[in-house]
């Protein structure tokens, strides 16, 4: 049995009341989703008080009330964690903005193997809303790949579509993230 199936079965005990599968699922995933955190957290600006352990755990809180969701595979649950990580970093870059009234949070983004750059959370999250209202389907793809880390195929799994449809997808978003983003 491979890691993918293991995590899916856990995943269907959980939904059908099992109180320590959702247990056994963050063990199996817990090292990608803290690589995925501290991959998140390494582009804030210095002294962010937030710790990859800590966003993880956060997450872990918010996604355990969710157990009549029909869990398909490991992706999912990790697109899942993903999402609600970036609902942490947002509220959180939201409250320091508040806080200190000056600059919003930045993030470094290395997109297909190239040097990080810093971006905007706020800026991403608020483009990302705009997006969703025009081409959900796209946000999604964006949402998975940038917040959740997952490559082209498990996208379409988690979605259901062709992996071609997830790459012309892919790259009409980012075209659309970047003029998005440069008219900011």
């Amino acid at each position: 049995m491979t890691v993918q199936e293991s995590v899916t079965g856990w995943l269907h005990r959980w939904r059908e009341g099992d109180a320590e599968a959702l247990e056994r699922v963050t063990e199996l995933v817990y090292r990608d989703l803290k690589r995925l955190a501290a991959y998140y957290l390494d582009g804030e600006q210095t002294g962010h008080t937030l710790q990859p352990t800590a966003l993880v755990h956060e997450a872990y809180l918010h996604v355990s009330s969710l157990r009549e969701i029909d869990w398909k595979a490991r992706g999912q649950f990790v697109a899942m964690m993903a999402q609600m990580m970036r609902r942490i970093l947002i509220d959180h870059a939201r409250r320091r903005k508040a806080a200190k009234r000056d600059a919003a949070e930045v993030i470094a983004v290395s997109p297909e193997g190239s040097a990080p750059e810093m971006v905007d959370l706020l800026a991403v999250d608020q483009a990302l809303e705009r997006m969703s209202s025009r081409y959900p389907r796209h946000a999604q793809i964006v949402e998975l790949r940038f917040f959740g880390g997952l490559e082209s195929k498990e996208i379409a799994d988690v979605l259901e579509v062709s992996l071609t449809t997830v790459e012309r997808d892919w790259r009409f978003a980012r075209a659309w993230l970047h003029h998005q983003m440069s008219q900011a």
